[in-house]
């Protein structure tokens, strides 16, 4: 008798469970609400808003923004500058946020800022131990021949690719640019190419490249949020080699170039990135400066004088820093909130994110940040620790500031079967 009611209960309980699935798909979003830190925290079950709102995947080791990116001066009371240039942006590299912009999106000529994609790639194959900094390489006429800024490399030479990337760098000798994006590909053809193959990559969604130099070319244009990801991507990809934009000057040949970006020599925490110069492009620099551990990226382009772009960076950087403060709103592998788990050995799980999240804010309102998440769907186990099951988002005066993966904390194993039926039966209630 007792066996009879045993399997009796087996049907009951698989037949709750197949009503169970039906009701759980065709069910309403649940809310639920906690607090972390002061801040309400609104869990909201299967959000089809958070699904929607995932950016497409690129190959990047930073976070790519778009023109629905929040933009933090957006929500300050301070008014940003407005100098009279074709496009700027200020970047926060800590929080991967815009602190502000102008024209973010507007198709420019880069100019010598094009080196920083050749840069990339070099350093690529310096990593890879494709090329080495003590080789010896020939220069071609080509290079040789290459008009504009110079390293004065001579034809039939022998140059090392250290001091040629030296040339490129704090010199932006288009001679040695050349010759460098020969010794990478082979030739100039196949590795302009490779640049514009990179920049897809690296999700910069409007540039191309005509040439590894920036010398004027139709084929040749960016824009200011493309270039925050390829300053981004020298910063963070190739630490090894950054030395080399704040390096002051280079000699080669008996001749000695200063480094051209002039902020090097102020004293403002700036050690890097690139100049440019053209007619068509007017003067451009990408400058990035670290305070007291906190590093900011101003993009300039179109001034009117070298400057005037060096007065408008600072006064961006200044701006940015002055106006603008960190706050780690979460810890690496910190719960930021706990949730219902169903069918798993435990009833609860810890959900957070694996890595600090920085948020940049107006000075003043650290404290005002609220933390809000959304659920992909309802939390069933198996969950492996870092699966992705929603998204965080950090909100500020009722707009969203910015917004991260929503990610397990803690592995949660699942239930044997009588766990999961029962929890089945639960969920009908």
């Amino acid at each position: 008798m007792s066996s009879r009611r045993l399997l009796l209960g087996m049907i009951v309980v698989a037949l709750a469970g197949g009503a169970y699935y039906f009701y759980d798909k065709n069910k309403t979003p649940a809310q639920a609400e906690t607090t972390v830190n002061g801040s309400v925290v609104t869990s909201v079950l299967n959000n089809p808003a958070s699904a929607a709102a995932k950016a497409p995947e690129v190959r990047s080791s930073i976070t790519v923004t778009n023109a629905q990116t929040p933009v933090v001066s957006d929500f300050a009371s301070v008014a940003p500058p407005s100098p009279p240039i074709k496009a700027w942006m200020v970047f926060d590299v800590n929080s991967n946020q815009i602190i502000g912009n102008v024209e973010p999106d507007l198709k420019i000529s880069p100019a010598s800022l094009t080196k920083l994609m050749t840069a990339s790639l070099v350093f690529a194959a310096l990593d890879d131990k494709r090329i080495s900094l003590d080789q010896m390489v020939t220069v071609s006429e080509k290079a040789w021949k290459t008009g504009g800024s110079r390293m004065f490399i001579e034809v039939n030479k022998q140059v090392s690719v250290g001091d040629l990337l030296q040339g490129m760098i704090v010199q932006s000798g288009n001679d040695a640019t050349v010759q460098l994006a020969e010794v990478v590909a082979g030739s100039e053809s196949v590795f302009v190419g490779q640049m514009n193959q990179e920049a897809k990559a690296f999700g910069m969604n409007n540039t191309s490249f005509g040439d590894p130099t920036g010398l004027p070319s139709p084929d040749t244009y960016t824009t200011v949020r493309d270039l925050s990801i390829l300053a981004q991507h020298i910063i963070k990809d190739h630490p090894s080699y950054y030395h080399y934009f704040s390096q002051p000057d280079f000699t080669y040949n008996k001749i000695k170039q200063s480094n051209r970006n002039g902020l090097l020599y102020r004293n403002i925490g700036v050690d890097g990135l690139k100049t440019g110069h053209t007619d068509d492009a007017g003067y451009c620099l990408i400058s990035t400066a670290v305070r007291d551990g906190r590093r900011v990226i101003s993009i300039v382009v179109g001034a009117n004088s070298i400057r005037d772009r060096e007065q408008i960076s600072q006064t961006l950087l200044d701006w940015g820093f002055q106006n603008f403060s960190n706050k780690t709103v979460a810890e690496a592998g910190k719960p930021l909130v706990q949730s219902r788990v169903w069918e798993g050995e435990t009833k609860q799980v810890s959900l957070g994110s694996l890595s600090p999240v920085t948020v940049t804010v107006p000075r003043g309102q650290e404290n005002a940040v609220q933390v809000v998440t959304q659920y992909d769907g309802k939390l069933v186990a198996p969950l492996a620790k870092g699966q992705t099951v929603g998204s965080v988002q950090f909100v500020l005066d009722g707009k969203i500031l910015k917004q991260e993966p929503l990610v397990v904390t803690e592995a949660v194993a699942q239930a044997g079967f009588v766990g999961r039926m029962w929890d089945k039966l639960l969920g009908m209630f």
